[in-house]
């Protein structure tokens, strides 16, 4: 058995504001994926990934209990496939923030959740919104408390644009140049993030004034207008508010970024090769970076793991 493939995301613009009701940008990325599959002759992988499986399957069965409205599964199959064996197979890396567990949870609630608000049909805001809140009920267990954004990302495999909570649709981004020099890019920091303790630090900043202010002012000023740039397609409006978020970031945002990618952040800022911002909640992982010339932020970044994404 294998089912369906679905793909991790990228959250171009909205980390930890879209907590505070910024907006956002999530698009999905093809590079990696994964799929549930039950197979006879199991790796150590598969089996630690069945352990979980179980675990996930009595927090759905909880979760279906606590509020009845809002979802059912055939648990019973569920549960009978983790007996066959059935494993998440997955080719994204975990704690690199681009949604490992969302992919998971949209293949389980395609599966096995009856009833279930499916692609095909006209999705009307009413409905993103109810698969927004499943998918959250969902991941939570896994992240203590999540938006249900990179599950519905995965689920729905459409960029979605994030205007406030309460306010989500489908978004047209403008398609790729094939021969542009500008790039969105990945950076790979080498080391796993924990998305956990970096959301910790964010809401313990939060109770501190000047911090809020800061948020409100200037990240999620920058934030807003680099999602508005990014889909009308402004491309030198959006370099001038990347730039200014990758220094709100590195001013105050500096434990979500790995201690040795401090000076590389702020060499980017100084000579305008590259952009550089959080990719998810940050502390390892990946890195998003946004360059106006791929050549020359190869070169910058010469040694380090790069990957585009996306070509202006």
């Amino acid at each position: 058995m294998k089912g369906p493939l679905f793909y991790s995301k990228i959250l171009l613009f909205g980390e930890y504001g879209i907590i505070k009701d910024s907006k956002g940008l999530s698009i999905p990325y093809n590079f990696y994926n994964g799929a549930l599959k039950v197979s006879g002759n199991p790796s150590e992988e598969a089996k630690k990934s069945n352990v979980n499986l179980r675990l996930f399957a009595e927090h759905l069965k909880q979760l279906e209990e606590k509020d009845p409205n809002l979802v059912h599964f055939d648990l019973e199959s569920l549960n009978a496939d983790i007996d066959r064996g059935m494993y998440f197979d997955s080719s994204i890396p975990q704690g690199y923030g681009v949604g490992s567990s969302g992919a998971l949870v949209a293949a389980i609630y395609d599966k096995y959740a009856t009833n279930k608000i499916t692609v095909l049909e006209n999705l009307t805001r009413d409905k993103l919104l109810k698969l927004k809140k499943i998918f959250g009920e969902m991941e939570s267990f896994f992240h203590g408390k999540s938006s249900g954004l990179d599950p519905l990302n995965s689920y729905l495999s459409i960029p979605i644009l994030i205007n406030s909570k309460d306010n989500i649709e489908p978004a047209g981004i403008p398609s790729q140049t094939e021969k542009g020099t500008g790039a969105v890019f990945l950076l790979d920091s080498g080391i796993t993030g924990e998305t956990g303790p970096m959301v910790s630090i964010f809401m313990e900043n939060m109770k501190q004034e000047p911090f809020r202010k800061m948020l409100k002012d200037q990240f999620v000023k920058h934030t807003d207008a680099c999602v508005d740039d990014f889909l009308k397609g402004d491309v030198k409006s959006l370099f001038k508010n990347v730039k200014s978020l990758s220094h709100v970031v590195l001013d105050n945002f500096k434990p979500m970024i790995p201690a040795k990618f401090h000076k590389i952040w702020k060499h980017g800022i100084d000579t305008n090769d590259y952009y550089l911002k959080l990719c998810g909640s940050g502390g390892g992982g990946y890195i998003l970076g946004f360059t106006e010339d791929i050549e020359k932020a190869k070169k910058a970044l010469k040694g380090y793991n790069l990957e585009v994404v996306y070509n202006f």
